[in-house]
């Protein structure tokens, strides 16, 4: 399946592109919003483009050429665009693009391990030259952190029930594809649970993706770096699929956004009073329309939230 963007328009429109400004996306994968915003911009803008999945890398590079030569590539994780950005002397920018989840690409490519609907060595890396994969932690994680992960990550409300089945099998042999991993999982639910819409294994395979690509934790620095980057009148849009992500995104914009705390005992007029340094864009979650929940089965859980630096 061809990656579609969720959400394209309103990202471009709500990151107010200067024709000549300084941009980043930090999530390139097929270069859907990247092609976008450096089809917005002049032979004076820039943009800078983070990824850490090489077949991304490769494909995309060919694409925006056919746009621009106005781009980098920086085959880094988005939580490093701070350093990274500094080694090419840029210390501020004028918009930043996250889109966190996987491609459909990296689904849809069954030697990836991504994927509960492939049989297929477990691995799930987006990064494939790093050497933590799913593989290791179903097969080597103790049963305490199995259950933490499936339950913090995936909120898998038989978390317990999986890590102890996973821990049985392993003493037997070697879990190596997804195909096993799902049996297992399967073998922990009730009846009437499998019997449910929705695939048994689809939070356990979200939680198993998360811990090998830390992707809560990069997000936490990359929103926090991410502030500090921004120019005046410069916007940070951030799109989530999951709650566990918006969550984090949410908590951080409303801190930076909120007024600054003042001593009640100061006499102050309220002119006086000094404004946070960013303001909410969006103060209410921007959703999908109905014609692209329609269109792209992806948008369906997606969740935009857009912050400006005064």
């Amino acid at each position: 399946m061809e990656h579609v963007s969720v959400m394209l328009n309103q990202c471009i429109e709500l990151l107010n592109i200067k024709a000549d400004g300084i941009y980043v996306d930090g999530t390139l994968g097929r270069a859907g919003h990247s092609s976008s915003i450096l089809s917005h911009l002049s032979d004076k803008g820039h943009l800078y483009c983070f990824d850490i999945d090489d077949e991304a890398i490769q494909q995309s590079n060919e694409k925006l050429k056919k746009i621009s030569d106005n781009f980098t590539i920086i085959n880094d994780n988005f939580a490093n665009m701070k350093q990274a950005l500094k080694e090419y002397g840029v210390s501020k920018v004028d918009g930043i693009l996250l889109d966190i989840g996987v491609s459909s690409p990296q689904f849809d490519d069954p030697k990836r391990g991504f994927s509960y609907r492939f049989d297929t060595r477990l691995d799930m890396r987006m990064n494939q030259n790093q050497s933590l994969d799913a593989h290791y932690i179903v097969n080597n994680y103790q049963f305490k952190d199995l259950v933490r992960i499936f339950r913090d990550y995936g909120q898998e409300k038989y978390a317990v029930s999986i890590a102890r089945n996973i821990e049985k099998a392993r003493m037997v042999c070697p879990i190596d594809t997804t195909g096993q991993l799902v049996e297992i999982i399967k073998k922990s639910m009730p009846a009437k649970d499998l019997a449910k819409q929705g695939h048994p294994a689809k939070q356990t395979f979200q939680a198993l993706r998360i811990e090998v690509n830390n992707e809560l934790n990069n997000l936490s620095k990359a929103v926090e770096d991410g502030l500090e980057l921004l120019n005046h009148q410069a916007r940070f849009a951030i799109l989530t699929f999951h709650s566990l992500e918006d969550e984090i995104v949410k908590k951080a914009f409303k801190k930076a956004a909120s007024p600054v705390e003042i001593d009640k005992h100061i006499p102050l007029k309220q002119s006086e009073i000094p404004q946070s340094e960013y303001v909410l864009v969006n103060k209410k979650v921007i959703t999908a329309s109905q014609e692209e929940l329609n269109e792209n089965r992806r948008s369906h859980s997606s969740k935009l939230r857009v912050i400006e630096r005064r």
